[in-house]
């Protein structure tokens, strides 16, 4: 468990160096244009507004970045570092960003997946895991085996899709980049500020809570004597560590889809504002109107309404093609992270129940608060897990959807027959073409999710509450009340 405390601190110094490094560069260069009277004025404790204003823009400056792989130098950081990609960002002479390939990125997942394959095969033989320091039941033993089982494949599963599916997420990121093309054609900047924060916060996130549970389950088990194996505690550490990194790479990937798809209906609805205001005629050529979006920034450019939404069917075909192609890298890793952790809630939430309702005949150093939390938190981690893999997948779907009613709204307003028929071929292709996640595909990845891993769940609790209730032991005390009503009947009888 040591390990895992520290190597936990090691990863939280590594990203804290690299943002560091991150504004460090941003910095240099700021304070350089400092004027020596700016320097005087500050030393004194005179601030005066235009200062304070300044600053404030240097220091919005460092979360602001102007190219898709500069967005996700932070998130592909954590992910080379952890293995889950065999790439990071790298910055040429000219100052453009681009993913490189290295031996050390291969050469990291294969050391991953022989230190994975290796502590979950010894703790599955040793029979030893950090939820039977807690309580040991045939119940338990059952769900440990499972639990470490498909950690192996899930595992496997991402660290393989690493490797052989590489090219999947290359393609994806290649298509991003190449619609800002596309956008210029349109007078639409892409801003990829909002995507660095949002990467940004969700690792903080991430990490946080992470952070707090290990410490937490460190704290604990320190409390009472309880010293984990190395396997135990690297496959406690791992499991969760990389699993929550998987689901920020996809939850970002997913938030790039929704946003350029809030560009595209944004300027749709431009168009509809136009036309609705009756300031240009249809046949006539328009420039884009000012951005409500502040992902973006719509540029002066003039452009007729056939040609504009011609720009947009491409961008929108690019769209679902870069999500198909993210699809095909996800699929596998969701159905095994969502399985892990559909499996972890059912066990856990059936240890609080029998616990809570008293049914549990455990022996145990830990009291039951301990152990109820215990379990409570690991079942609020997965929860947070499910539901951010199910809300970013729902974000880009429903704005995906939203552009369908715009583009028969449009279809409706204009009166010219060349936008007309521009119209109803993108109304053809948004039938064809749709933005969707699946777990290899078994079932979509939505919010009907929710309705399903409710129903399943609650189905297996029963199953197992039933099952305790029908125990051996309880069979045994059955038996002793029957045996000794026999008695006494018998004596009647003599």
């Amino acid at each position: 468990m040591y390990l895992s405390f520290f190597s936990l601190l090691f990863l939280f110094a590594f990203f804290l160096s690299f943002f560091y490094r991150h504004i460090q560069t941003k910095v240099r260069s700021q304070v350089l244009s400092l004027s020596w009277l700016q320097f005087a004025l500050i030393a004194r404790g005179k601030r005066s507004p235009i200062i304070m204003s300044t600053a404030l823009r240097r220091v919005r400056k460092y979360f602001i970045s102007s190219q898709v792989y500069e967005a996700l130098r932070p998130l592909f950081f954590l992910t080379f570092l952890y293995g889950l990609t065999p790439f990071h960002v790298v910055r040429r002479k000219m100052g453009e960003s681009y993913l490189k390939m290295s031996c050390f990125g291969v050469f990291n997942i294969f050391i991953y997946i022989f230190l994975c394959g290796f502590c979950y095969i010894s703790s599955l033989r040793q029979g030893e895991s950090i939820v039977g320091y807690f309580f040991r039941t045939e119940i338990s033993t059952i769900g440990d085996r499972l639990q470490i089982f498909n950690g192996l494949i899930a595992g496997a599963v991402i660290y393989t899709s690493a490797i052989l599916k590489r090219c999947k997420l290359l393609g994806t990121l290649t298509i991003l980049h190449s619609l800002d093309t596309n956008f210029s054609n349109i007078g639409v900047r892409v801003k990829y500020s909002r995507i660095f924060r949002y990467s940004i916060l969700v690792l903080i996130f991430k990490l946080l809570i992470l952070g707090v549970y290990f410490v937490g389950v460190f704290r604990l088990l320190v409390s009472l004597d309880v010293t984990p194996s190395f396997c135990v505690c690297m496959t406690f550490f791992l499991q969760h560590s990389v699993v929550s990194i998987a689901i920020c790479l996809f939850c970002v990937i997913a938030f790039s889809f929704e946003r350029r798809l809030s560009i595209i209906n944004q300027v749709l609805k431009n168009l509809a504002h136009q036309w609705d205001s009756r300031s240009l005629k249809a046949t006539q050529k328009q420039r884009s109107l000012q951005c409500l979006d502040s992902f973006s920034m719509y540029t002066i450019v003039t452009k007729d309404p056939a040609e504009i939404i011609q720009e947009s069917m491409e961008i929108h075909h690019l769209i679902c093609e870069a999500a198909a192609t993210a699809n095909k890298y996800f699929t596998y890793q969701l159905l095994t992270i969502i399985s892990i952790a559909f499996l972890i809630i059912v066990f856990d939430a059936y240890y609080v129940l029998e616990t809570l309702l008293g049914k549990s005949k455990r022996e145990s150093k830990f009291k039951t608060v301990e152990f109820v939390t215990f379990f409570s938190c690991q079942m609020i981690l997965y929860l947070i897990a499910i539901i951010s893999i199910v809300e970013g997948s729902n974000r880009a779907i429903k704005k995906s959807e939203k552009t369908g009613g715009i583009v028969h709204a449009l279809l409706n307003k204009t009166k010219s027959v060349e936008v007309k028929e521009k119209l109803q071929q993108f109304s053809m292709q948004l039938m064809h073409l749709k933005i969707n996640f699946t777990a290899a595909g078994l079932f979509n990845i939505d919010r009907t999710l929710y309705f399903t891993i409710s129903g399943a769940l609650t189905t297996y609790l029963i199953i197992l509450l039933q099952f305790t209730s029908n125990s051996p032991s309880n069979n045994s005390h059955l038996y002793s009340c029957c045996e000794a009503l026999n008695n006494i009947t018998a004596n009647h009888t003599l």
